[in-house]
C-alpha cells in the first residue's frame, strides 16, 4: 500500500496523564467545510474535550475549532456538539464499558487521514494521584538515563 497518509492536527498529551488508556477506536467526525478549512491549518484544542454516548449516538463536546478567518458568515460555533462516526458494535461494546465504573471516553488525537478528519477515541480509566505521581517519577528516571547515555556516548 504505501506510506501512511496521516496527518497529526491536535494531540491531547492531558489523556494520558489523566488516564490509563485502555483501548483506542478510530472514529470518523461530522464536520462542516469551514471547520475542515481551520483543522487543515491546525486550529483545534482538545484538551478540555470528552465524549459522550446519546441514543446510540456519539458525540464529542467542549471540542474547540477555531472559526475559520476567511469563512465570515459561514463560520459555526467553535465549541458546537459535533457527531463522532462510529459503526454500531463498536457503540455498543463502548456503551458497555461506560456503564462500569471508572470507565470514560476520551479524544487523544486529531488526524488528516488521506481526504478525511479523524478522531482517536481512548476507552480509559482514571489515574489515582499515587499513579500520576509514578508515572513522573518513571518519566524523569527515563530522562536522566537518556541523558547519561547521551553524555557517556559523546566522550567515548
Amino acid at each position: 500500500m504505501g506510506k501512511d497518509n496521516n496527518k497529526l492536527i491536535a494531540n491531547n498529551k492531558k489523556a494520558y496523564y489523566d488516564y490509563f488508556v485502555e483501548d483506542t477506536y478510530e472514529a470518523g467526525i461530522v464536520l462542516h467545510g469551514t471547520e475542515v478549512k481551520s483543522l487543515r491549518m491546525g486550529q483545534c484544542s482538545i484538551k478540555e474535550s470528552y465524549i459522550t454516548i446519546d441514543n446510540s449516538e456519539v458525540f464529542v463536546r467542549n471540542m474547540h475549532i477555531s472559526p475559520y478567518e476567511k469563512g465570515n458568515i459561514f463560520n459555526r460555533d467553535p465549541l458546537r456538539v459535533r457527531k463522532l462516526l462510529l459503526n454500531k458494535y463498536e457503540i455498543r461494546k463502548l456503551l458497555g464499558k461506560i456503564n462500569e465504573v471508572g470507565y470514560t471516553l476520551v479524544p487523544l488525537k486529531i488526524y488528516l487521514k488521506g481526504n478525511y478528519v479523524k478522531v482517536e477515541v481512548g476507552l480509559c480509566r482514571g489515574k489515582k494521584l499515587y499513579d500520576k505521581r509514578d508515572s513522573i517519577a518513571k518519566k524523569d528516571q527515563r530522562r536522566e538515563l537518556e541523558k547519561d547515555f547521551k553524555i557517556k556516548n559523546l566522550y567515548s
